[in-house]
């Protein structure tokens, strides 16, 4: 089809910017000039890749998939030449929201004592198994199980929900809670936590979602609704106006460690391997 690198890079960049100016700046290359090259690829692929409008351009479902793709070509691409020009690269582990609390340090300071020649690096996303997907990680912590062909993955351990209150809350003078006790109120939802809205056939009575751990905490501790979380969270997450006590009635979560089925960093199998020794020996 006569796909070029620079093909590539540009629906990247498009679906990166969500504008052609936004793009065209991000390649140091001129608006027609970008335009040109999209009308090029839409062409050799015979589909259309982006939907224009007035003000946004958005990847069509064939876009989203080629950009993915094109995401993780052009990071192996990266990692190869950084490889020939300075030997062996960091090990990329990623995580969202809590990692896996009280057990993150320990995990990441004992693959740095026993393996020194393999630094490690940490990176936090607010969606690491689609990081993963696009080659710029080389192994990911996600407590859903990614439904992807080229991504394996390993159950290491199950992990106790926990509901999160406001620290003058009636609840927060309980033992433990249950999902009858948190039905009344407003659940505050968030893109990087854990599985909530499945906790509730018909999903929560009434949801306030939001970006990120720190609006999702302030929600909580401003009394404005509750929050149900990864027991982990208690431990990555302390804050004075929040209080985190048991879900006696909801299902445990299960931690998966992923990595890519092809092109995966030679030292995955060994931190594979650490991380579930680990968490074994963990109590």
């Amino acid at each position: 089809m006569n796909v070029d690198l620079r093909h590539l890079r540009a629906l990247v960049a498009i679906g990166e910017e969500g504008t052609i100016t936004g793009a065209a700046a991000a390649l140091h290359i001129s608006q027609p000039a970008l335009s040109r090259t999209l009308e090029q690829l839409e062409s050799r692929l015979g589909t259309t890749l982006v939907e224009r409008t007035t003000r946004r351009l958005h990847l069509t479902p064939a876009g989203l998939r080629l950009h993915e793709h094109a995401h993780r070509i052009l990071n192996q691409l990266d990692d190869a030449l950084t490889e020939a020009a300075a030997g062996s690269r960091p090990l990329r582990i990623g995580f969202a929201w809590a990692a896996l609390g009280e057990h993150t340090v320990p995990l990441l300071r004992d693959w740095r004592r026993d393996h020194p020649a393999t630094p490690l690096r940490v990176h936090r996303g607010e969606d690491p198994a689609a990081a993963l997907r696009r080659g710029e990680l080389d192994a990911a912590f996600v407590r859903v199980r990614p439904d992807d062909p080229e991504t394996a993955s390993v159950a290491l351990y199950q992990e106790p929900r926990i509901a999160a209150l406001c620290a003058d809350d009636p609840l927060a003078r309980r033992a433990a809670v249950t999902l009858a006790d948190l039905a009344a109120r407003p659940v505050v939802l968030c893109s990087t936590a854990a599985t909530t809205d499945a906790l509730w056939p018909a999903g929560p009575p009434a949801a306030l979602e939001v970006a990120n751990v720190d609006e999702w905490l302030t929600a909580i501790a401003t009394g404005e609704a509750v929050g149900v979380t990864a027991d982990a969270t208690r431990h990555s997450h302390p804050h004075p106006g929040v209080v985190y006590r048991p879900l006696a009635d909801a299902g445990p979560v299960t931690v998966h460690l992923a990595w890519p089925r092809t092109g995966a960093h030679p030292a995955v199998p060994a931190f594979r391997d650490h991380a579930r020794r680990t968490l074994a020996a963990a109590p």
